[in-house]
């Protein structure tokens, strides 16, 4: 009976954080359509150097929500009302303060950001608009994900799953409408995206506000130890986020050295597909988190290790048909961003489908085995993990890996990085059982 109970509470949490990830990755999917069809490649290329700006900032917000998220399903569970109450507290007033230097960041130093980040004079404009735009709204971004993390782990993650869905569909809706028939260009596109957030702040709000017993919001600044606490359970999320924003500066700077701005965006048309298997891979990994925490919370080892290996399954499943689906239907996912039909960015970029998703076998286990760990309060297993991945392996060998193979060497260290990461992340759990 337990074991029923315990594939049913993956499937409900999974499979809602999976498609709210999704629809969250439709944000920028979004974007990277309509300004490939409006502003063409040059317009792509500026996105993409843009983007890992935007990650930093959700990088930042993950981190803070599932890190004082995790430690609330422990008060919760333990039924510490006012300690779990104190938490969300704490945790939005850090939130609040961060945001607070990314929105003066990007309010006045703009332009010096997207140079650090690889604009050239060609597309300098265009990035620093839309790096401009989004981190305005700053306090918007995290605040939403520190709500998100939350409401899941107030145990209602389809008002999670709805608020994301709402956000995705409007930014859908919002980036045509700016892009074409206002034709805002890129502040368009970005202002879009920030509407959308503001769309899904409001569901989080109405049901915090209406709905839940124990989210209730009491800013006082917190101790030092709760700090600690919120970066140390949330650091292996921050560093999965921030990852895709250091692989992403480190190919676009290797990548013009190769191929230019063309170079540039055939990578951004193959890294915001993969945003969407990454955001599966995430969902997973978020909809174990509470599940693992309470688990944990009340010793519940078999239930931890049933969900651990649900979760391994269905991350085989999706890498399969994921490979399988980009290896067949590459042309097709390459011409609909590709309006001026560059004939220099198709071959570029199908190779890229080839040897890059590849890697997917490996980072879905690594993302999950991240989450996994932490969860369990094993804050320094699933940092080393997310370090590895996200910086210690991806950026040698992407430099090593080019020099010796050119653009082939930049798709096949994404896939180098994430296997040698799995290695270490068997090593960890390996170690952790023995112990």
């Amino acid at each position: 009976m337990q074991k029923n109970n315990t594939l049913r509470n993956f499937i409900k949490y999974v499979s809602m954080n999976i498609l709210g990830m999704i629809g969250f990755s439709v944000y920028v999917l979004a974007d990277t359509f309509f300004i490939a069809d409006k502003l063409g490649s040059l317009g792509l290329a500026a996105l993409n150097i843009a983007i890992p700006a935007f990650s930093i900032m959700q990088a930042l917000g993950l981190m803070l929500g599932i890190g004082g998220a995790t430690k609330y399903s422990v008060y919760r569970e333990q039924k510490n009302i006012t300690a779990a109450r104190k938490m969300f507290s704490d945790t939005l007033f850090v939130g609040l303060a961060v945001s607070t230097v990314l929105m003066i960041s990007g309010i006045f130093f703009s332009n010096g950001i997207a140079a650090v980040l690889g604009a050239d004079g060609e597309i300098i404009g265009d990035t620093s608009i839309y790096i401009k735009t989004f981190l305005s709204f700053a306090p918007v971004f995290i605040t939403n994900n520190i709500f998100l993390a939350f409401v899941r782990n107030d145990g209602s993650p389809s008002i999670s799953m709805i608020a994301m869905l709402t956000s995705s569909f409007s930014n859908v809706v919002l980036d045509y409408v700016f892009i074409f028939p206002f034709n805002l260009g890129m502040f368009g596109a970005a202002f879009a995206t920030c509407v959308s957030a503001l769309a899904s702040f409001a569901v989080l709000l109405i049901y915090t506000v209406t709905k839940s017993e124990t989210l209730k919001i009491k800013l006082t600044i917190p101790k030092i130890s709760a700090i600690q606490n919120i970066i140390k359970l949330g650091l292996s999320s921050f560093i999965t986020e921030i990852s895709s924003a250091v692989v992403i500066i480190a190919f676009n700077l290797v990548i013009a050295e190769i191929s230019g701005n063309t170079g540039i965006a055939a990578y951004g048309i193959i890294v915001n597909t993969a945003l969407v298997v990454i955001s599966i891979f995430t969902g997973i990994a978020q909809g174990i988190q509470p599940l693992i925490s309470t688990a944990y919370a009340h010793s519940e080892k078999a239930v931890m290790k049933r969900t651990f290996i649900y979760a391994l399954i269905l991350e085989i499943i999706i890498s399969l048909s994921v490979y399988a689906f980009v290896f067949v239907f590459s042309d097709g996912i390459i011409s609909i961003f590709n309006s001026e039909n560059n004939t220099e960015l198709i071959p570029i970029a199908k190779t890229g489908f080839e040897i890059y998703f590849a890697g997917f076998f490996f980072a879905g286990f690594n993302i999950i085995s991240a989450a996994y760990l932490s969860a369990k309060e094993m804050a320094v297993n699933a940092f080393l993990i997310s370090i590895m991945r996200g910086l210690v392996l991806i950026l040698p060998s992407v430099i090593i890996m080019a020099l010796i193979f050119g653009m082939n060497g930049v798709w096949l260290s994404f896939v180098v990085a994430e296997m040698l990461t799995s290695v270490i992340a068997i090593i960890c759990m390996t170690v952790r059982k023995n112990k």
